[in-house]
């Protein structure tokens, strides 16, 4: 029987059993973060981050220079605050982009979907296409209302020379009586 410690020892030495990671080994929900990167993003975007932003440098500024309520913990370079604006950036472009990779996923599952209904559309119209064309043919084949009606037309010409003929024939001949 093998002892704890030498199981340990071959499952040490022996690769790609199991990996070993210093992160913890919980999931994270890619779709939560996700959607706080693309409303991070979206905020980003505005006019509105743009004046807050403003108005923080603004403020920034002017208590480091004029030295506002005694404090003057950032002078002239603005190192501090050069810091701050790197930090922002360096975590606002992955979430950026995580953002854009998102988007990216759902324009090509749109487009991917437009694809197939265009293709079921072509599908239908075919054979719509084909079934009215043996529609017309059918229709071709049968005797439409104006055929049917000439065609009595010229029977009733037909059976009315007939009768004045045999009038006429009749006329000719003596009449008996019975």
């Amino acid at each position: 029987m093998a002892r704890a410690s030498d199981r340990d020892l071959d499952r040490l030495n022996t690769p790609g059993r199991r990996k070993r990671s210093l992160l913890p080994r919980r999931k994270f929900d890619r779709d939560v973060f996700g959607k706080f990167a693309e409303g991070f993003a979206r905020f980003m975007g505005t006019a509105r981050f743009l004046a807050y932003l403003t108005v923080f440098v603004v403020v920034w500024i002017i208590i480091n220079v004029i030295g506002l309520f005694g404090l003057k913990w950032d002078p002239y370079p603005f190192i501090l605050l050069n810091l701050f604006f790197s930090t922002q950036a360096s975590y606002a472009a992955p979430l950026i982009l995580l953002a854009q990779n998102r988007q990216e996923a759902r324009d090509r599952v749109g487009l991917e979907q437009d694809r197939d209904q265009a293709a079921q559309s072509r599908a239908d119209m075919e054979f719509l296409a084909r079934e009215i064309a043996s529609v017309r043919m059918s229709v071709g084949e049968l005797a439409t209302r104006e055929f049917i009606r000439n065609e009595l037309r010229a029977e009733l010409r037909s059976i009315l020379a007939d009768l004045e003929a045999d009038e006429h024939a009749g006329l000719d001949q003596p009449r008996r009586s019975g």
